[in-house]
């Protein structure tokens, strides 16, 4: 292991300050102004800035991380706003453990019929996030766990005590009741075309490792997973994950994904036909399958270290209540350098994903600044990690300079649509808490409407970084601007949906997610005002948004109540 040098917090602020003037140079011009409309021409030039070449990326823990937390921090200082991190510093540790896949020594399935084809990127894709220098498996059998789910508030359980421990197991992805025809008991048990966490990749290699399994891969499908095969191998055998103890840590040696046709081919060399087993996985009655004769083996090198990376905190303090803050949220962090392009383009710098988010709260910020000051603390946070698995707004739910109890919402920004304006506004996560009335009543001021998310099954309410609050209680709203079609003034929702498809099919994680001159932002402003006009009143108010009636985050909020 290689182990970065510890960089304290203070230090790291006021180094990162000091690059404040060749920064500059390369974006914006940072007056702070008394104008308060969101202004596009700033959005623009602080996307170019963040997905320029200078920042390499914006990988955490490289040069690019630390170009990119200097850049951030002297544009809240120039926008007037105060540090609001541990020890009154600008930023937040998070330690993280980084890992990379070197060429495999041995990846294969074993069968009866011999071996079977077991490639990295094309027949499976896995990392690891266990700190070690090889990973490996010796021949485990093979256990199909259908949706890997255990849910006693629905009467669900896929595990039937299976032992997994030293096994592989393999999953299903979504719920399930995804793929349920009408009139099957399970259908709606699990709401049907929404996902709910159990459906997440997240949640499945949780419980496999809850489980001792050794290893766990999730069959892919695209209307399952919400994205195609390019997305899956798009970290190129990288993973990150939160330092943690070691009697915490993982029992999975390798996680990942298996390709259909792959697992087609494994579950047939064991006498099973995956489709027919798709099938049986949809009832209650369902029991784990052994592939009997079917074992993994992997010997895989990895290069591991920690680093430490950093959130950005800035605030506004409140003048009557600072105690109680309004949280705006984005990532700083995209991929990093990759394989060039067809442009020769290295650089996946996630000029929408996120850089645009981390532009609209500059424009939040400045609006807010030039108002009177608001009455509860807003907080601004600009989080690391969000492309490795949520971890910088993970480490600071867990870690947070304002209480949980005292943080009156989340309003988090990750990908607008640069499609131009629309007549709607998507609403992520419906059913959940009260934030929807606030955004409707909003929206309906910009002679808009809300429109509930087109693909719920992408589970896109447990993927951003507003999810680490709302496991905490914490009231919470996304804009993304992939959740569904927008409702275009010119072209309507097929205009909508062919922006998301040729986003999501193209440039989703890859280099070409990069600021084009083809942008129309006039949507994108929309809904910087939507969501910079529920913070504001929120922090002029004495309101505590609430979780509805049902939603699973509602008893954790109910329990802090005493502390408001």
């Amino acid at each position: 292991m290689t182990t970065s040098p510890p960089r304290p917090a203070k230090r790291a602020a006021t180094r990162h300050a000091t690059r404040l003037a060749a920064l500059l140079a390369v974006g914006v011009a940072l007056p702070v102004s008394a104008q308060v409309a969101t202004d596009p021409v700033r959005i623009e030039q602080s996307v170019r800035t963040l997905a320029s070449d200078l920042f390499e990326g914006r990988a955490p823990g490289t040069r690019g991380e630390d170009r990119t937390i200097g850049y951030l921090v002297a544009r809240f200082q120039a926008l007037g706003l105060e540090p609001a991190g541990p020890d009154g510093g600008w930023v937040q540790k998070v330690p993280l453990i980084h890992t990379r896949l070197g060429t495999p020594k041995t990846l294969r399935f074993d069968s009866p019929k011999g071996a079977l084809p077991a490639e990295q990127a094309k027949d499976i894709y896995v990392s690891t996030i266990r700190p070690d220098d090889v990973a490996k498996i010796a021949a485990a059998p093979l256990v199909f766990v259908g949706y890997g789910v255990t849910a006693p508030e629905r009467q669900w359980d896929d595990f039937k005590d299976a032992d997994l421990k030293g096994k592989v197991a393999v999953f299903l992805v979504n719920d399930p009741d995804f793929a349920a025809a009408k009139g099957e008991p399970v259908a709606g048990k699990f709401g049907g075309r929404t996902m709910t966490y159990y459906g997440r990749w997240t949640y499945k290699f949780e419980e496999a490792a809850r489980r001792g399994a050794i290893g766990a891969l999730i069959v892919h499908d695209t209307a399952g997973a919400g994205y195609g095969w390019n997305v899956v191998v798009s970290s190129g055998g990288e993973n990150y994950d939160i330092v943690r103890d070691p009697s915490k840590l993982t029992s999975v040696a390798l996680q990942g994904w298996i390709a259909n046709d792959a697992a087609t081919r494994v579950f047939a060399a064991a006498g099973f036909d995956l489709a027919q087993l798709r099938v049986a996985a949809r009832k209650a009655d369902f029991r784990p399958v052994t592939l009997k004769g079917v074992t993994f083996t992997a010997d895989v090198p990895v290069a591991q270290e920690q680093v430490a990376s950093y959130n950005v905190l800035a605030r506004i303090p409140g003048s009557e209540r600072p105690d109680e803050a309004v949280m705006f949220g984005a990532h700083w962090d995209a991929y990093g350098a990759g394989k060039p392009d067809a442009q020769g383009r290295i650089y996946r710098a996630g000029a929408n994903d996120d850089a645009l988010g981390i532009a609209g709260l500059f424009e939040i910020a400045r609006n807010l600044k030039a108002a009177p000051a608001p009455k509860r603390s807003v907080v601004f946070a600009a989080w690391t990690a969000e492309e490795r698995g949520l971890l910088g707004s993970e480490y600071y739910a867990t870690h947070p300079t304002v209480p949980m109890a005292k943080t009156v919402a989340n309003l988090t920004i990750d990908i607008l649509q640069t499609a131009g304006l629309a007549k709607d506004v998507v609403l992520v996560g419906a059913g959940q808490n009260s934030l929807e009335g606030d955004m409707a009543r909003v929206a309906a001021t910009q002679g808009r409407h809300l429109t509930p998310e087109g693909l719920p099954e992408r589970g896109l309410f447990y993927r951003a970084d507003h999810f680490s609050f709302a496991k905490q209680g914490v009231p919470t709203l996304l804009l993304m601007g992939i959740a569904g079609a927008s409702d275009l003034k010119q072209g309507g929702t097929a205009a909508g949906q062919a922006w998301i498809d040729a986003y999501t099919g193209q440039c989703y994680h890859q280099a070409c997610d990069a600021w084009s001159k083809d942008w129309k932002l006039d949507g994108a402003v929309q809904d910087i005002d939507l969501i910079g006009t529920i913070g504001a009143q929120l922090a002029n108010s004495t309101v505590w948004p609430e979780w509805k009636a049902g939603s699973e985050f509602k008893a954790i909020r109910d329990k802090s109540r005493p502390s408001r």
